[in-house]
């Protein structure tokens, strides 16, 4: 197997004096927020949008069906597995855990060696190997002492209890890493190609430099090397101009979504096409300039932080941590129909992960247990929620 190691500047000394920079998980800088006056949030809409496409209704709904997990430390990424059950990461404690699907049991795979946990840091986002079935790989991006990184491993449900990640494959890295601003989102796409969120790690100027890993979506094969049809020659560069890219989704047309950390102003949630530039840190949201692409919607910093993001019943479904609600985008093509609506505000505190659990049900990942939640009793919990 080849391996591909990218080296880039890393930034952890840049982001300590980063001036008015925010910490993702909080949304906005110092002066938390800067909505505009009367508006927290707002959509953009296409006349040019093929009209054959389907949309959905306006206003939607989400129903809570069950909590399918309780007392999880530091929860991040989640996989569903095939069978029905759920792994899911522990940010802080490197940890990578079974739950079952139906009774909640949980069942500790292994801790993940190599992992660095500071800030914003450590063991994130969680994939699948589009080959699951016959390789049982899974997918891991993480903070380590020098960068972030990706890593393979093999999954072996037979050893006991503690050991059944096996040692971890580095097939990517470089990654800048900062005390904020690690991106960390992993997922297989339609074409079976590696897709990871990164962040600029404190450093704005990053995001501009299509040379840095910084403020990217990357693209990758399975092995870790740039995957064919990239924009740019060589590049695993996929996106750029991004600050903190922390969910990615597909629609049912195989078109990519994204959300996005601002800084003072406005979160956002980007249509990502191939080589696009989308502002940062020149533009924060909505911009004149036409050599950047425009949020599809955008919130302001204290109703967002936007994390992960899922696709169901034609819409996109955006987990907010500092809005503490899960926010529903209607979807015409790669519009927003109409403006985004909100479910479950302040009911379960900062939500983290949503993925798709088939149909018109998604899995849906708290996050209070990070250091900026309030835990209560049973926190962090994996909710199962069914939308319209």
């Amino acid at each position: 197997m080849q391996r591909r190691a990218v080296s880039a500047v890393l930034a952890a000394t840049a982001l300590l004096v980063t001036a008015g920079c925010s910490s993702d998980d909080d949304g906005g800088g110092a002066s938390g927020g800067g909505a505009t006056p009367g508006s927290s949030t707002t959509s953009a809409a296409s006349p040019t949008q093929q009209a054959a496409e389907e949309t959905p209704p306006a206003k939607g709904s989400v129903k809570v069906l069950r909590t399918a997990a309780t007392g999880l430390d530091t929860p991040w990424g989640l996989a569903p597995l095939p069978e029905g059950d759920l792994l899911v990461s522990s940010r802080d404690e490197a940890t990578i855990t079974r739950v079952d699907g139906e009774t909640g049991k949980k069942t500790e795979l292994g801790a993940v060696p190599g992992v660095s946990p500071a800030g914003e840091g450590g063991l994130m986002g969680l994939a699948l190997s589009p080959d699951y079935a016959s390789d049982h790989m899974v997918y891991a991006y993480f903070t380590s002492a020098s960068d972030n990184r990706i890593v393979r491993m093999l999954y072996e449900e037979g050893k006991p209890s503690g050991e059944q990640l096996g040692a971890p494959d580095t097939v990517f890295k470089g990654i800048p890493k900062g005390y904020i601003h690690n991106g960390g989102r992993i997922a297989f796409g339609p074409d079976k190609m590696l897709y990871a969120g990164t962040g600029e790690s404190g450093n704005t100027g990053l995001s501009q430099d299509k040379k840095s890993l910084g403020g990217k979506i990357l693209r990758l094969t399975p092995e870790g090397e740039p995957a064919p049809g990239n924009p740019f020659p060589d590049s695993p560069v996929y996106s750029f101009g991004h600050r903190n890219v922390q969910g990615l989704a597909w629609d049912a047309k195989q078109r990519l979504f994204a959300s996005e950390f601002g800084q003072d102003t406005w979160d956002e949630l980007n249509a990502i096409e191939p080589g696009g530039n989308y502002g940062w840190p020149e533009a924060e949201g909505k911009s004149d300039d036409g050599n950047f692409r425009d949020p599809i919607a955008q919130w302001a910093t204290d109703d967002a932080s936007p994390s992960g993001i899922a696709y169901a019943e034609g819409s996109i479904w955006m987990a907010g941590l500092k809005g503490q609600r899960l926010w529903r985008i209607p979807l015409k093509g790669t519009e927003a129909s109409a403006d985004p609506q909100a479910f479950l505000e302040t009911e379960y505190g900062r939500l983290r992960t949503v993925v798709s659990a088939g149909g018109d049900k998604l899995w849906l990942v708290t996050s209070n247990t990070d250091g900026r939640g309030d835990p209560k009793e049973g926190d962090d919990r994996v909710l199962q929620v069914q939308v319209s």
